[in-house]
């Protein structure tokens, strides 16, 4: 019984005891829960104090009335686009015209003076040597090669010139009284036709600067000659970094200006006959080939023993386009060929002229000018049923070259044969030297029948290029990079051992490897210049001329014969720049407005000029920046994987590459800030072609208030009013903080300089308000480009000819556009009380109280015609920070100004909210960070509104920090839980999800989803957030390089003699040669192959010795580099195209308020979020009780590899895109078989005498 009582007793102990419990338990919950009223009052205090705050701090309302008088214009695609088109033809009428009369003075000079004999001391301008002085001393110039042989010929020096920095050309010191040479590396400028070429070019002064006088808008000119010499205009030193590898004629200008489009099938002997230099020597062949080839031309790259191989497998049995990265990507291919067996000639010559056929039946590749090379060290016979069954009985359309390699040559009859009865070329080989300039001569067997018709001068535009720098050096800076790299490692281990082998030093620098290889902060761009060219073949007018071959005699002796044959020979490529710059100053961007643009495409579909384009990478052009397709930078709107393009975009990038005249509405995606924001909306395109070119210009329009544009009453002409008004000129109404667009084409002066752009404007408004002032027409080309053949020679003397072009049409001194002035002086004009302060302004009582609050801060007014002012409050007499104006000069094309606008379509009254961003690559620093507001002020007529300009301020975070703070410390009641409790976790987040404001100052300008994963996520199941997938295919990944094992294969004493004999007889006619080149200088090459190449340059300048610190000893050679630590060696990568993938967040304002009025569920839903009023904000308030859940798995704002199975150029080769081939074609001529030169041997001229004398040599040897 007892027992029973102490059980009950206890039991209702218990049942109290947890009944207290509970209630305590509630009671705790209500005391530190936080409700949704209180969040929801915090939203709407902080949002409407910020507004007010705004209202007055920017004038709002004066702006708005500042635009009453102006008027609503409906923006027509159409018409835009074609007003477009019309202008940038006009502009490229004139570049055209100009290269015209280069080329008719070219080809009538060299005709009258070609034959001239060259005076012993005849001096020139040689680029390379110029004096310059506004040397660069951080620049370095590569001088001509000295060998011991110059020493033996006294050469004229080279022409002294004055130069001076021209604006117009980039800041280059100059000369433009005149032009100057380039000669290659590779080419001695005092062979025969090398020198003849420069004396009679020199004649093209005059031509230069009568083109120059009549459009002062023209970039460089320049003629490139066949031998290998350039004549541009003006004169400048020639600078080369880190050494000169430019050659004129591997440039995309001249290529595709030589020659017609053409397929090229390359064969490369991998026989076992084909190992050590012959295999080197092969390799090199096939690079320059590919070297020669552009975007419109196409490859394939077999090897052939007793099999046929691709030498990429993935471009089995198809022709590849010669791009960027498609080159790139055979290149590297050529170190993996190993050579044995024998060589099947048949199989491979069957195996190519197949494919040939193939895509000539379907009209495929390039569809012109097809070619077979033939790279090999001999061949047993010269396979004639071959070209009689696939060559012959078609009329031969494809041309043969062959290639032969190796010192040693038994008959080289068949392998010439091979070249001449097939219309090609046949080059012998023995050198790495030589190959460079013979490689080239099979542009000048393809360009014979452009020659041969002399009527037809093709015009060529190029793809989008950099200026000088050549692109194969990308991956040559990048090495020189990781090699700094490498040697800091080396000195920091020496240095500190223990320090350097810590795990914390290691994950150091495990972060900044990982940062380098980020590249979407691409900065740096203004290293280069971005342009496309036109050219066009120059011809030699003559028919016939006395020609010396070395012909071979009995097998083994060589006689020089000279003898009149017809020719059929390129002069040379003329051709002039054309910066992209120019173009894009055309497409009047103040018309199509703001988060508009207008971008081109070439023929191929590729990207000419795109805001989106992002050819650089850490200060280093992308491996195949300009082949970037039109797809690829226009993000439709469809969620489809990456590279599964839909029909109807593929539809529609086929009608723009048709150049046909359209229009057609599309979703799109976008995105911002260095792909850390996106947009999401409608577009319309609206294109046209530009006739007689491969381009076509397509405009892009925003819907809803991309459909109207503001413009000035007609009554407000600028000239009108300052004559009528006196005293009031346009200058009063710029005064203090004031910038305009930097890259807008206001007014430009052609012949005075000014050091910013606001001068210049300043200088053309005095002018404008001066009587007799007259809007300068557009220039137009002159009359000689409306007739459509060329002057021919015989028509007039030469001296009657130079005064005709000595003649250039009037000049305009300057050019302004009309409509970008009126706007600009009609928004100057109605905000000049913009400058007055906001004190003088304002009767607002709490004036003084927001100015004290906030402390420091700056208001800005940007406007549509690119006009941007700015004030301080209060203003500060020094400050050491760049003005506002001055950092955010841009106006529409500001990414404020552009989320401002878009913002006025969520919320008309709302204001945008950012600060600067925070990631690992480049962390804010909080204590300076500023808060940046902007707000779009539109103009309406009723029915009709359109955006007129942007206005907003900046402050101190740390004030906006103190005034979340203020409001989330406060509730209605006295009892009640804030964001100071240490249990809940406050932000502001914008609409793209990163943080503004925190209780931790260190997650200021984070991703939200980084610093709560989990409470990102459930936002986005919710639907507050709707993630958007952004794919970059212009991204740049990092492949880990091979490297070669240090080891030294085992050599036999058979083979150790066998190297020596082969060294003994390679000096000896190495010795032979020298001698016998440097005592006959009267050669009848326009080369000298002992020369330097490039490739040996660059071999020579890696060494660098000079970077090297002479306190440190030096790193072992690479064959020791085992025996470090390998924490010391860093992984060799390459830069390689690639695609990368990223999840980016936008605020989905759709039922918003419906979707956030929920209430916190313990940690199943632990935080509110409340939209802040009239912002772009959420505040966000989070439970901190419930931890960080984890395992979210939370789409990555970080980009990622997207892993395909096969490599990129393998998966764009498998799944090709529609492109438009060129519609100049020209292949054949009748007369052709009557130019008989097909090829000579090497340079090395072998004798009987040199035979015995190697024998009796190495006789003695063994003796």
């Amino acid at each position: 019984m007892c027992n029973r009582v102490g059980i009950v007793l206890s039991l209702l102990l218990f049942l109290s005891l947890e009944s207290r419990d509970c209630s305590a338990s509630s009671q705790y919950d209500a005391v530190n829960k936080i409700s949704l009223n209180t969040v929801q009052g915090w939203a709407v205090k902080l949002g409407t104090e910020l507004y007010h705050f705004g209202e007055f701090i920017t004038r709002k309302k004066e702006v708005q009335d500042s635009f009453k008088s102006a008027q609503i214009e409906s923006r027509d695609g159409e018409k835009l686009v074609q007003s477009m088109a019309d202008d940038i033809r006009g502009m490229m009428e004139l570049k055209i015209s100009a290269v015209k009369r280069i080329v008719e003075a070219a080809e009538n000079m060299a005709f009258d003076k070609q034959n001239e004999p060259v005076p012993e001391d005849y001096q020139f301008y040689n680029s390379k040597e110029m004096e310059d002085l506004y040397e660069d001393l951080s620049m370095t110039t590569t001088p001509e090669p000295e060998f011991n042989m110059e020493n033996w010929i006294i050469r004229p020096p080279s022409k002294n010139a004055h130069l001076l920095q021209n604006p117009h050309f980039s800041n280059i010191p100059v000369n433009i009284n005149f032009s100057s040479v380039h000669v290659p590396t590779n080419v001695y400028a005092w062979a025969t036709e090398v020198i003849k070429g420069i004396h009679w070019s020199e004649g093209l002064d005059t031509h230069f600067m009568n083109n120059y006088q009549s459009d002062p808008t023209l970039s460089w000119q320049y003629f490139g000659s066949s031998t290998g010499f350039m004549r541009h205009y003006p004169a400048m030193k020639w600078r080369a970094d880190p050494v000169d590898i430019y050659d004129c004629r591997t440039r995309a200008w001249y290529m595709e200006a030589a020659a017609s489009p053409k397929d090229v099938v390359i064969l490369v002997d991998r026989s076992g006959s084909m190992t050590g230099q012959r295999r080197d020597i092969a390799k090199h062949v096939v690079t320059n080939i590919l070297d020669t080839l552009g975007n419109n031309d196409f490859v394939s790259v077999m090897t052939f023993a007793d099999t046929v191989e691709e030498i990429v497998p993935c471009f089995e049995d198809s022709l590849v386009q010669a791009t960027l990265a498609n080159l790139r990507e055979l290149k590297l291919a050529l170190d993996n060929f190993e050579t044995n067996e024998i060589a099947n000639f048949s199989a491979a010559l069957t195996r190519a002229f197949e494919l040939l056929e193939i895509y000539r039946n379907n009209s495929g590749g390039a569809n012109c000018n097809q070619a077979i090379m033939l790279v090999t060290d001999g061949v047993p016979y010269n396979y004639k049923e071959l070209y009689e069954r696939y060559n012959w009985k078609y009329d031969t359309p494809v041309r043969v070259f062959t290639y032969l390699i190796g010192r040693e040559v038994a008959d080289v009859r068949e392998v010439k044969w091979m070249a001449c009865a097939n219309r090609g070329y046949y080059v012998h080989l023995s050198t790495l030297a030589e190959v460079r300039e013979r490689v080239l001569e099979h542009v000048n067997v393809l360009a014979r029948p452009l020659v041969l018709q002399r009527e037809k001068h093709p015009v060529v535009w190029t793809p989008v290029y950099a200026n000088v720098t050549d692109p194969k050096v990308a991956d040559y800076l990048w090495e020189q990079r990781e090699r700094a790299e490498q040697k800091e490692r080396f000195m920091s281990q020496r240095r500190d051992k223990v320090l350097f082998n810590s795990e914390k030093e290691q994950n150091r620098r495990w972060k900044i490897t990982q940062m380098k290889q980020g590249q979407y902060s691409e900065l740096g761009n203004s290293r280069y210049q971005l342009m496309t060219s036109v050219s066009m073949p120059v011809y030699d007018l003559r028919h016939n001329e006395n020609i010396t071959e070395n012909v071979l005699i009995n097998e083994a002796y060589w006689v020089s014969v000279t003898k009149e044959m017809r020719i059929a020979r390129l002069l040379g490529v003329a051709g002039t720049d054309v910066p992209l710059s120019e173009i894009q100053a055309l497409m009047t961007p103040y018309k199509v407005g703001v988060n508009g643009y207008a971008f081109m495409v070439t023929n191929n579909g590729y990207i000419l000029i795109h805001p989106d384009l992002r050819p650089v990478f850490q200060q280093i052009l992308k491996p195949s920046y300009n082949s970037v397709d039109m797809i690829e930078v226009e993000l439709f709107d469809d969620d489809r994987s990456p590279r599964n393009f839909s029909k109807e975009l593929t539809a529609l990038r086929k009608e723009i590459i048709d150049q046909k005249t359209g229009n057609k509405a599309m979703n799109v995606k976008y995105h911002m800030d260095d792909m850390k924001r996106v947009g999401r909306g409608k577009k319309h395109y609206y294109w046209t072609g530009i006739s007689d070119s491969p381009f076509t210009l397509v405009v892009t329009i925003p819907e809803n208030y991309g459909r109207h544009r503001i413009t000035p009453p007609p009554t407000d002409d600028i000239h009108r009013l300052s004559l009528t008004s006196k005293n009031i000129s346009a200058l009063q109404y710029l005064s203090d903080n004031w910038s305009v667009h930097p890259d807008w084409l206001y007014c430009r002066h052609y012949e005075r300089t000014f050091s910013t752009p606001e001068e210049e404007l300043l200088y053309f408004l005095e002018r404008v308000a001066k009587p007799g002032w007259r809007w300068p027409a557009k220039p137009r080309p002159p009359e000689h480009h409306k007739n459509k053949g060329h002057e021919r020679h015989n028509e007039g003397t030469l001296e009657a000819r130079e005064r005709k072009s000595s003649n250039p049409p009037p000049r305009n001194e300057y050019y302004c556009d009309h409509g970008l002035m009126q706007a600009l002086v009609y928004d100057a004009r109605n905000t000049a009380w913009f400058n007055k302060s906001i004190s003088e302004s304002a009767s607002d009582e709490k004036a003084a109280e927001f100015i004290q609050r906030f402390g420091y801060i700056v208001a800005f007014l940007a406007t549509h015609s690119g006009l941007t002012r700015w004030q301080m409050h209060p203003p500060k007499e020094h400050n050491d920070k760049p003005q506002f104006g001055k950092q955010w000069p841009r106006a529409i094309d500001e990414v404020w100004y552009r989320r401002a606008v878009e913002q006025h379509g969520v919320d008309p009254l709302s204001y945008v909210y950012s600060v600067d961003m925070s990631t690992d690559r480049s962390p804010l620093n909080v204590s300076a960070a500023v808060v940046t507001a902007a707000h779009a002020v539109f103009h309406g007529d009723g029915h009709r509104k359109a955006p007129a300009a942007v206005v907003g301020f900046q402050f101190k975070h740390e004030r906006l920090s103190e005034w979340f703070e203020n409001i989330t410390s406060s509730c209605e009641h006295n009892k009640c839980v804030t964001c100071m409790n240490n249990n809940w976790e406050c932000y502001l987040v914008d609409n793209n999800g990163w943080v503004i404001v925190s209780k931790e100052t260190k997650h200021t300008g984070q991703f939200f989803g980084k610093i709560r994963p989990d409470i990102m996520m459930k936002l986005v199941e919710d639907e507050v957030f709707k993630t958007v997938h952004i794919v970059d295919y212009q991204a740049v990944c990092f492949r880990e390089k091979k490297t070669t094992n240090p080891a030294t294969m085992l050599l036999t004493p058979l083979e150790n003699l066998r190297l020596i004999m082969v060294w003994i007889l390679s000096t000896t006619m190495w010795f032979y040669n020298s001698i016998t080149v440097g005592l006959s200088q009267a050669s009848s090459y326009p080369f000298d192959y002992e020369y330097v190449t490039p490739t040996v340059a660059y071999q020579n300048y890696e060494n660098d010795d000079e970077t090297d610190d002479p306190n440190v000893s030096k790193p072992p050679p690479r064959i020791l580099e085992r025996d470090f630590e390998k924490l010391v060696l860093i992984n060799r990568t390459r830069p390689t195209p690639c695609d990368r993938e990223m999840y980016l967040y936008q605020l989905d304002y759709k039922n918003l308020d419906e979707k956030l009025n929920k209430p916190a569920k313990e940690c199943e839903r632990p935080f509110y979020a409340q939209v802040v009023n009239y912002t772009n904000m959420l505040l966000v308030v989070v439970d901190a009780l419930c931890s960080v859940k984890e395992g979210v798995m939370l789409p990555s704002i970080d980009a990622t590899e997207v892993q395909y199975n096969e490599s990129l150029p393998c998966l764009k080769h498998m799944h090709p895109l529609y492109r438009k081939q060129p519609t100049s074609c020209i292949r054949n001529h009748t007369e052709e078989s009557n130019v008989q030169m097909c090829g000579r041997g090497c340079l090395i001229q072998q004798s009987i005498i040199l035979i015995i004398s190697c024998l009796i040599l190495v006789l003695n040897l063994f003796t």
